[in-house]
């Protein structure tokens, strides 16, 4: 019997139409917007705010970080926050 080329590649081209179709569209977008922003310009930067918790003080800083680009070329930016303990004056 002879070995037919055809099957398996018209099994991949089905295969490969199928996932091709089912293709989900990201969703840019945040519950939190204080969290995540979309724009070609990076936000300011919020100050730098120092909490006192009773016994102890905690300086609280938040840097906006590039986080890569969506599909239409816009920047993504994601909020860090750093915590430090620091003596209460």
């Amino acid at each position: 019997m002879r070995f037919s080329p055809i099957l398996p590649v018209l099994a991949l081209a089905t295969l490969i139409a199928g996932c091709a179709g089912s293709a989900i569209a990201p969703n840019y977008t945040s519950q939190n917007p204080d969290i995540m922003r979309i724009g070609n310009e990076r936000p300011a930067d919020p100050q730098v705010e120092t909490e006192n918790l009773g016994s102890y003080c905690v300086k609280v800083t938040e840097t906006w970080n590039e986080q890569g680009e969506t599909p239409d070329g816009q920047q993504l930016w994601a909020l860090d926050t750093q915590r430090s303990v620091v003596p209460c004056n």
